[in-house]
């Protein structure tokens, strides 16, 4: 089927695509990267001149915010990263040695799937995969099973960014110190969508990028470090920091010990505009529009015709990421023709999270259409979007 001789192209642009990232930006966020780019423009911890100390003060501003935000007392246990992904691989790749055994799950982004894959090849560490149930959830008790005396790491994401299932992280932390593990959780589709406590959950370290649920731009990303992990990570990256310039040994104070080359300015003044906007705001209220979109989408879906919806009811822990299956569309074609229909731009695919579609049983047939909403999202563009789907759905299939 040529979907452009068969649907006319849209006039208005629905963006449900914020698990990928954030759109729009608080207005606030554009403001402070144009302000920074034009006023400012001076490195991080380089210089002492007048413009220097302003990039210091933006940095450490974002520092602050992101420690009072997981409920860490020091601001310098907040490493700043290039993205989710640079966070992921210098937690893991940082804490683990060779004979070490990790227990993470099948939910997990190829952010982690990948870096242990790397250090399983090279023989490095045996990883073990806990399995989930029919809509995402891991059982703290089968994390527990998996256990070996030779575990140094637990490593599960807080949200599946294909079903939009929440874990219970409290309860799997709690697993992991009992063993003496570190526990590691990706939070990139949660930090700034839902409260997080790092001492309530028991991490040892929280990766995030800064491009998603804390609303700000692309090229940032955080590491929050408890004190436990301190003195056994270790950086992937050496370099200058602007301090102990005479040492050639990297420093080992934090956050400098992390954090060698310049850091993107550029990106932490809009990142700490964003997390000014969030506090100012509140997560829980950011929170409560999600779920209210949710169940409004979850409603609306549930009344179309050979739709699946995989993932939690809205009254269980979820996400605003809802995935979705029609009976004789292939997930790329419907999102082509939801776009063409009236532009309600969404991803279809397996997300980078092969092990979770096939544990949902979508691996083979092209993963599924996800439809995630913002801060921003409409209840509108909610019914614009299911309308649309509705109509798509009855166009023939061939």
């Amino acid at each position: 089927m040529n979907p452009s001789t068969t649907v006319e192209p849209a006039h208005s642009r629905i963006y449900l695509d914020n698990a990928a990232t954030s759109w729009p930006k608080p207005a606030c966020v554009y403001e402070a990267i144009d302000r920074y780019q034009r006023e400012i423009g001076s490195p991080y911890g380089r210089s002492g001149y007048r413009s220097a100390e302003e990039s210091q003060r933006l940095v450490e501003s974002a520092r602050r915010s992101l420690a009072q935000l997981v409920g860490i007392n020091d601001p310098n246990h907040v490493v700043f990263t290039a993205n989710g992904t640079d966070s992921l691989n210098t937690a893991l790749l940082g804490i683990l040695r060779p004979g070490d055994h990790v227990v993470t799950t099948v939910c997990e982004h190829n952010s982690v799937l990948r870096p242990l894959r790397h250090l399983a090849d090279q023989a490095e560490v045996e990883v073990s995969y806990v399995p989930c149930d029919s809509v995402g959830f891991v059982s703290p008790e089968d994390i527990r099973m998996a256990l070996r005396p030779n575990t140094r790491l637990v490593a599960v994401n807080h949200a599946s960014n294909v079903t939009g299932t929440i874990q219970p992280i409290a309860e799997i932390g709690k697993v992991a110190g009992s063993c003496g593990a570190y526990y590691l959780v990706d939070a990139a589709q949660t930090l700034g969508h839902v409260p997080i406590s790092m001492g309530e959950c028991q991490a040892d370290m929280l990766a995030a990028p800064g491009h998603k649920g804390l609303l700000g731009p692309f090229g940032t990303g955080v590491l929050c470090l408890g004190d436990r992990v301190l003195g056994e990570l270790e950086p992937l990256r050496r370099g200058g920091t602007g301090s102990a310039s005479k040492n050639e040994h990297q420093p080992t104070e934090l956050p400098q010990k992390f954090e060698a080359g310049n850091l993107n300015v550029l990106g932490l003044a809009g990142l700490t505009s964003a997390l000014d906007y969030l506090q100012e705001h509140g997560i829980k209220a950011i929170q409560n529009h999600h779920q209210l979109l949710t169940a409004r989408l979850l409603a609306g879906l549930e009344t179309l015709p050979g739709t699946t919806v995989l993932g939690p009811r809205a009254d269980q822990p979820r996400t605003s990421v809802v995935s979705i299956n029609c009976v004789g569309y292939d997930p790329q074609e419907l999102a082509a023709l939801l776009e063409m229909a009236a532009g309600v731009e969404c991803r279809a695919g397996l997300h980078c999270a092969p092990r979770m579609h096939q544990a949902l049983g979508t691996l083979d047939s092209g993963g599924t259409l996800r439809l995630s909403l913002g801060w921003a999202t409409t209840n509108q563009e909610i019914d614009r979007a299911v309308a649309a789907l509705e109509n798509v759905l009855t166009i023939p299939v061939g």
